[in-house]
């Protein structure tokens, strides 16, 4: 299990409000586009990280997580298990305090090292079902 309850409570209440949504577009179809929807109705803050810097949900998107000229608390991963470990090495990188991969995304080594690291993480898990449980 990549993400005990009480990882998941902490990286949803106490890791910051600033979520950096890797893999977020202004497609609508894709998954990161609810649930970065879902995040900001919770009141976190979405920062879409994509090669199109958009400008999603309000809010200027950025190419990479070095580009952000601001601190972000969580990195919530919606690219492919093969590009998702230099995203979690990015993280760590720029200083996030957790990092998160959506359903199906899995890389045990980079979990390993997120972990090793410092951040809380959680893997294979989506914050859109798991935020409406914390009541």
């Amino acid at each position: 299990m990549y993400g005990d309850a009480e990882t998941i409570r902490k990286i949803l209440t106490e890791r910051g409000d600033t979520w950096a949504v890797v893999g977020l577009s202004s497609n609508q179809r894709r998954a990161a586009y609810g649930v970065a929807d879902v995040l900001q109705r919770y009141g976190k803050r979405i920062v879409p990280v994509h090669p199109k810097a958009e400008t999603v949900h309000g809010e200027q998107g950025y190419a990479s997580l070095a580009d952000i000229p601001f601190e972000v608390d969580v990195v919530d991963v919606f690219v492919n298990s093969d590009l998702a470990g230099p995203v979690a090495d990015e993280a760590v990188a720029v200083g996030a305090k957790a990092v998160w991969f959506q359903l199906d995304v899995i890389d045990e080594a980079a979990y390993e090292r997120a972990r090793a690291a410092g951040l809380d993480m959680v893997m294979d898990r989506c914050p859109a079902i798991e935020i409406p449980r914390l009541g």
